[in-house]
């Protein structure tokens, strides 16, 4: 049985350095230049890179960081922009100025500066309201460094007027510095009814599904990770939560989709790691469904989960014509477009951290995402047939990463979803 588990609700943090007052920002900047060089203070680390991204709907900044370190956030007028500190002794950013990639959006151009000893500074000038959605770090993994991500969506002109006088009243109080990280993001607005999510541990009992030489099994790696996923949502307080598996136990795959229905979910998340016989292919994925594959690797990824039924002895259930016909029109209707709208959000939350596959966001045949009434995507974290993918799939680090990158991706897309009237 399905078991939801329900908490309070997480506020979005926002927080400010105590040295920042915005009232002296300006002054802080002419300041630093007319300062003789500074040496840079032991153990903060350097801002290696800053990269600006933007579209219609959004726009991203990335600071790569030599360490983890702290950040603080704030809204400011005359111009309008946004400031992004980071405490850092340094930065050998290759292009500390210039306008975002991309192609619309609410940013003109962004500017990096030492603000002071201990502070580098991104500044996004807005060319029309903005405000931050979320903000977290990442730490380094692999070849990858440290990680600041800002996520930034359109705003009215009162919300980022209210923000500006929210920071300026902040500074005026010398808020005490905050790392801050919001693993499932957050709304600075209460849920009234927190949206059921089913996570969905594939395979599982005589079900092993990918396998590699040496006895790891796909089965465990997605439980121990969806057990991972439930516990990020549940600590976010935004989110019933509820697996289809709880332990080593085989479920039919219409079982699965008919427990996500029962319970009128309202997004399912079908998690694997699958095996190809060609091991430079890597990378996570995420799926929706749709009869024609993306190609053919994911054809015969499809192909194999589905199945499973047939091979734990039992027959696909065979539907009345009519019926096909209504799953395919709801499919192709609502339930497609929230499907892909989750994915999306899904895979923009896992780019900073986790290796894709090119075209990450992907179309097969799944049956177990054919439940017309529920908005339904398959996660493949990796292939065990990729030693790379396998180091990962096994390392604790890799999967916390991964996790929390894939719970921000939930909550972006409930945070987008329009309020029922």
């Amino acid at each position: 049985m399905l078991k939801p588990v329900r908490l309070l609700v997480l506020p979005l943090l926002v927080a400010l350095f105590a040295a920042l007052s915005l009232s002296a920002m300006p002054k802080a900047q002419d300041n630093a230049a007319e300062a003789p060089p500074a040496t840079p203070l032991v153990g903060l680390p350097n801002v290696m890179d800053v990269r600006v991204s933007v579209t219609p709907e959004r726009a991203r900044l990335v600071i790569d960081l030599a360490a983890r370190t702290e950040f603080a956030l704030v809204s400011l007028s005359g111009p309008d922009r946004l400031a992004i500190d980071v405490r850092a002794a340094t930065f050998s950013v290759p292009e500390p100025s210039g306008k975002p990639a991309g192609e619309g959006g609410s940013i003109a151009e962004y500017l990096v500066e030492q603000a002071a000893p201990d502070r580098v500074r991104t500044t996004l000038t807005l060319s029309a309201p903005a405000q931050v959605q979320q903000a977290y770090m990442l730490d380094p993994f692999e070849d990858q460094p440290a990680r600041l991500v800002v996520d930034v969506i359109p705003a009215t002109a009162e919300e980022f007027a209210a923000n500006v006088a929210r920071d300026l009243a902040a500074s005026g109080a010398a808020a005490p510095v905050a790392d801050i990280s919001t693993p499932a993001g957050g709304s600075e607005l209460p849920i009234a009814t927190r949206p059921l999510v089913v996570i969905d541990p594939g395979h599982g009992g005589i079900d092993s599904g990918a396998e590699t030489v040496d006895g790891i099994k796909e089965k465990d790696i997605v439980l121990a990770f969806a057990q991972r996923l439930q516990a990020l949502l549940v600590a976010s307080g935004r989110f019933d939560v509820a697996l289809t598996r709880e332990d080593d136990t085989f479920l039919r795959l219409e079982e699965r989709v008919a427990l996500a229905r029962a319970n009128k979910a309202d997004l399912f998340i079908s998690i694997h790691a699958d095996s190809f016989q060609q091991p430079e292919i890597r990378g996570a994925s995420v799926y929706t469904r749709d009869e024609n594959a993306t190609d053919v690797l994911d054809k015969i990824l499809a192909d194999n989960e589905n199945k499973t039924d047939v091979i734990a002895g039992f027959a696909m259930p065979q539907m009345a014509p009519e019926v096909v016909d209504i799953l395919l029109d709801l499919m192709r209707r609502e339930m497609r477009h929230q499907s892909f709208t989750a994915a999306q959000a899904i895979v923009h939350q896992l780019e900073p951290s986790v290796e894709l596959r090119r075209f990450p966001v992907r179309q097969a045949d799944f049956f177990v995402l054919q439940a017309p009434d529920v908005p339904s995507v398959l996660v493949e974290l990796g292939f065990l047939s990729n030693a790379a993918d396998m180091a990962n799939l096994l390392a604790d680090p890799w999967q916390d990463r991964t996790a929390d990158a894939l719970a921000r991706g939930i909550s972006t897309y409930f945070d987008g979803l329009a309020p029922e009237e």
